[in-house]
């Protein structure tokens, strides 16, 4: 085995060794009687939020799979997060990274980027970060990551420390160990691909719910089964929803999708900040809004059990937007109906 390979791959899963697993907070929701709410916090990653696992899955894949070598200019196209991570594991590494970002991307992870050593290279809407990624990885002579492809094929779907594995270990001492349902949303769509594998894989008795933001293609193609859909829009929530369907977007493994309004995502995240005690980012306010409707129908019904979603980065990267109310003014616009429906809700 070359050197370069084994050294490595023996940085990355050091890398993995020294990060203690991400807490599981029990939330304490008044008006759910016997229903039990979780939040795992993917905040408290090295490179601060779920996209490090992602991260460490690909490099790895990438690296034994032959594509990524000693000196190897990584070039990833992102909406921030995974970029931010990818960049991590290049400095770790050594290596030359390039994220290309849509332009609107927020400037706490473009710093963050700048901050691993990485450089940024912009596209003015999201569907053209796909062809940018490949021109620049060809130009470079590079490799193109492509974490929309990969992500649900690098990650160990049977265990090996992904989410689904621990999420359901750190249930395993509760009330409700087998949660009726796990909300999540998706963006690469590599999340809920594992986590829908895992309950099949385990047959465990738990849904696999995924919610989608305004001027994501995702639910549409979902209630439609047409894989082809695309939408003109992009969406407000960043890390989530996409213009396109994503190789990884696996629907089969998905037991219902919501639709969220951006106006609800925004307005639950503040309700959170208030339950939790820290920051959200947007996309645990979607996942927090599937979370509650999930739960008033198992209210509805008479049902007992616990729900699991994830808060997948911290709101301290979005200061500047979903924290900001004349931008959420601007962007978003009104959240008095469903600032009203969460207290409802409760």
């Amino acid at each position: 085995m070359n050197d370069w390979i084994r050294t490595a791959v023996g940085r990355i899963i050091c890398d993995q060794r020294r990060s203690c697993d991400t807490h599981l907070y029990k939330l304490d929701v008044p008006g759910f009687p016997g229903i039990d709410f979780y939040l795992k916090d993917e905040s408290t990653h090295p490179t601060g939020s779920l996209k490090h696992r992602l991260a460490r899955s690909l490099f790895l894949h990438a690296i034994c799979s032959g594509k990524v070598r000693e000196g190897t200019h990584v070039v990833e196209a992102s909406s921030g997060s995974t970029a931010v991570s990818e960049a991590y594991f290049a400095k770790l590494l050594g290596l030359p990274f390039t994220a290309v970002m849509p332009r609107n991307t927020a400037r706490k992870k473009i710093e963050q980027v700048e901050l691993l050593g990485g450089h940024c290279h912009f596209a003015d809407h999201p569907a053209e970060v796909y062809a940018e990624a490949e021109r620049l990885a060809r130009e470079h002579g590079g490799h193109y990551m492509d974490q929309f492809t990969y992500a649900e094929r690098a990650t160990d779907w049977r265990g090996n420390n992904n989410i689904a594995e621990s999420i359901f270990q750190q249930m395993a001492g509760e009330e409700h160990p087998v949660p009726h349902a796990i909300v999540v949303s998706a963006g690469t769509g590599g999340t809920s691909s594992t986590i829908g594998r895992y309950i099949r894989y385990k047959g465990y008795d738990s849904r696999l719910v995924v919610a989608d933001p305004e001027n994501s293609v995702f639910y549409d193609s979902y209630q439609s089964a047409n894989p082809g859909l695309t939408c003109a829009g992009s969406s407000r929530i960043e890390g989530i929803g996409r213009p396109q369907v994503e190789p990884s977007f696996l629907p089969e493994v998905i037991d219902e999708m919501l639709k969220v309004p951006d106006a609800a995502s925004i307005a639950t995240l503040h309700w959170l900040e208030k339950l939790l005690g820290k920051k959200p980012g947007g996309s645990t306010g979607t996942n927090m809004w599937g979370v509650l409707n999930v739960a008033q129908r198992m209210r509805e019904q008479g049902l007992c059990g616990s729900v699991v979603t994830l808060m997948c980065d911290s709101g301290e990267r979005y200061l500047d937007t979903y924290y900001d109310r004349g931008w959420i003014a601007e962007h978003i616009g009104d959240l008095s109906a469903y600032e009203r429906q969460l207290q409802r809700f409760i």
